[in-house]
């Protein structure tokens, strides 16, 4: 326990950190930028623990206020056909859609016809945690006091495949390496919004999806910067951690197990088209790890949870990162164990760096009055790159590159373009 919720804070970096310079041509590096963006973790007292502070986010607290509209985009690429959701941040509105979340309703066709702009205000492109949506309060928590800022901020968010309400029309769900509808978006941002830079964030699952794209992407990413935060990084690591105590087993695991249970039978309909996948099996999951076994599983061809697990994970795939990338976790986040945090790896590649706060559970790090810290760093962070020149040649990458040169972070056992 801290003393008064006063949490310690850890950098975990490469030796060298990515060299970065201000456009107004002083130099710094990426270390010092997430350094200068990290406040005092000063957390509520009474929640002295990852597991008082994750349980807390059971509680409905309304947060701050944030508006969206629609859009059902068709998927491009026919290995995952469907539709899936981008929920984009717009102005406050009296309108109400009882069919999609809070504060949600959808363009319409004239609104959306006209959508696209030559401004060049930053723009950011969000994936939430596991069965959530743009609804989620600690995503709301980030949003919100960007887009109050005189940068102007945009943003968006990509929901799951059957998510906040989003209505499936294929048997494809998602999972932990699910890029494709975030690529597809990213592209469609960039024709619709040449001059705007666009970065990246990322909550649990969501995190791990966004580095697992930013890896794939490489030297090519068109996003400029990315925060990820409490992600799981090694999954399976992170599965037999949650299966070692009661509490990971018969809370943490059960709970998700239970929420993509009911995402399932939500979309029963058209998953159960699906011939690998036996519907009557996921009447008996009572684990998430279970589900993963019925679901992922016979969907992409893994023989067990544990080859998905450890296919998905995104802590290789952070070593192929060639953009600046901030992730913020808690040492005592239950759901994210620190057993599976990339300590090693982070030391190894001058584009990422990795804070750590000994208290703050996950997606949680409740202060005292309803704030949440994790809002705090991940605001600067992308504040702060704002007053980079990331356009330059002189970014070196000859460390990163080297710990590539023979080790391929992104090839995987199972390819989805096969």
């Amino acid at each position: 326990m801290e003393w008064l919720g006063h949490a310690s804070i850890n950098f975990i970096h490469c030796p060298d950190p990515l060299p970065l310079k201000t456009k107004e041509g002083k130099t710094t590096d990426l270390l010092t930028i997430c350094e200068e963006s990290t406040p005092p973790c000063r957390l509520n007292p009474l929640l002295f623990n990852g597991h008082l502070q994750t349980m807390w986010t059971v509680m409905k607290f309304a947060g701050p206020p944030v508006f969206y509209k629609r859009k059902i985009f068709d998927a491009e690429d026919p290995t995952y056909h469907g539709t899936f959701a981008v929920d984009f941040v717009v102005e406050p509105y009296t309108d109400t859609d009882d069919t999609l979340p809070i504060r949600t309703t959808y363009f319409n066709e004239q609104e959306f016809d006209g959508i696209a702009s030559l401004d060049s205000k930053p723009m950011l492109v969000a994936l939430h945690g596991l069965a959530g949506g743009s609804y989620e309060i600690y995503l709301r928590h980030v949003l919100h006091p960007l887009i109050q800022q005189e940068a102007g901020w945009e943003a968006c968010v990509i929901n799951s495949r059957g998510c906040a309400n989003h209505k499936i029309t294929s048997s494809i769900l998602y999972n932990a390496r699910a890029t494709w509808d975030c690529r597809q978006t990213v592209k469609w941002l960039r024709k619709k919004f040449p001059n705007r830079p666009l970065y990246g964030i990322g909550f649990s699952l969501g995190a791990n999806i966004l580095t697992n794209y930013i890896g794939e992407e490489g030297s090519a990413c068109m996003l400029k910067a990315a925060v990820v935060i409490s992600s799981p990084w090694n999954l399976d690591a992170s599965n037999h951690a949650l299966q070692r105590s009661w509490i990971g087993k018969e809370v943490y695991s059960k709970t998700m197990g239970r929420n993509m249970v009911r995402l399932v039978k939500l979309h029963a309909e058209e998953i159960g088209k699906n011939p690998k996948i036996d519907m009557e099996a996921i009447d008996k999951v009572k684990y998430l790890h279970e589900l993963d076994r019925a679901v992922q599983g016979p969907t992409w061809g893994y023989p067990t949870e544990g080859a998905y697990y450890r296919d998905a994970s995104s802590v290789d795939s952070m070593l192929a990162a060639r953009i600046p990338l901030f992730a913020i976790n808690a040492a005592d986040d239950p759901i994210a164990n620190k057993e599976a945090l990339p300590y090693e790896e982070m030391k190894q590649n001058p584009y990422a760096v990795m804070c750590t706060t000994s208290l703050g559970g996950h997606l949680s790090w409740f202060e005292i009055g309803g704030g949440r810290w994790h809002a705090k760093p991940a605001i600067n962070f992308l504040n702060n790159m704002l007053k980079l020149d990331l356009e330059t040649e002189s970014i070196s990458v000859d460390k990163a590159d080297s710990v590539t040169a023979r080790f391929d972070p992104m090839r995987r056992r199972w390819n989805y373009h096969a």
